[in-house]
């Protein structure tokens, strides 16, 4: 079991890293503000999800493969970066649509946590992090590693997520005003295909 002096370390490391802006608090930013603070919520915990997968498989040591082999680092970052040019198009195609009925609603939030957990998944950066931070925290003789790995992991996750909530929920409100005018729901809509496409120059140009 952990320590609890480690962990009274460890969480205000974490909040700290979880408030620092990245890529999958901009994911949450651009999804509240085009379908609203329920969608932003849903981001986050889409976003969740593929953190808890990093973390797992940080622990099984997917992650200190990624680090050896520059090339799957490289075709990991590479989908990540499509899939998040395929939201951008997919956004200006499909713009929002407040009226939707209850079943397109609930379909449209199903697709925002998938999203949302690619677009986790194909950051290998995220994995990488799992295993430059967390290990430092782990420590042998408290037990296994693998579970030291994910009670870690998630203390950093729960952090993350709520923050990204949060975010998420902040602009689905300021969103929610503008859609009500025509010009300003088209141009939210350019502004979270823009979102979209910034984060995935961000994975392409940013630097292991």
């Amino acid at each position: 079991m952990i320590e609890f002096e480690t962990l009274l370390i460890f969480i205000p490391i974490a909040l700290a890293l979880n408030i620092t802006p990245g890529a999958d608090m901009l994911f949450c930013l651009g999804q509240g503000a085009k379908s609203g603070p329920q969608a932003g919520v849903v981001a986050a915990l889409g976003i969740a999800t593929g953190s808890l997968i990093h973390a797992v498989v940080a622990g099984l040591g997917l992650a200190a493969f990624l680090a050896a082999f520059p090339l799957a680092f490289e075709i990991v970052r590479w989908a990540g970066v499509a899939y998040l040019v395929y939201l951008a198009v997919q956004t200006l195609r499909s713009p929002s649509d407040t009226s939707a009925d209850e079943p397109t609603r609930s379909a449209s939030l199903k697709k925002i946590w998938r999203e949302g957990t690619l677009v986790c998944l194909l950051n290998p950066k995220v994995a990488i992090f799992m295993l430059a931070l967390v290990p430092q925290f782990v420590d042998p003789t408290q037990g296994s590693v693998f579970v030291q790995f994910l009670i870690l992991g998630t203390i950093l996750n729960v952090g993350g997520t709520l923050i990204c909530a949060f975010v998420g929920i902040f602009a689905g409100r300021i969103g929610r005003y503008l859609t009500k005018n025509a010009k300003a729901a088209t141009a939210l809509q350019y502004l979270s295909s823009l979102i979209f496409v910034g984060l995935a120059l961000k994975l392409a140009t940013d630097r292991r």
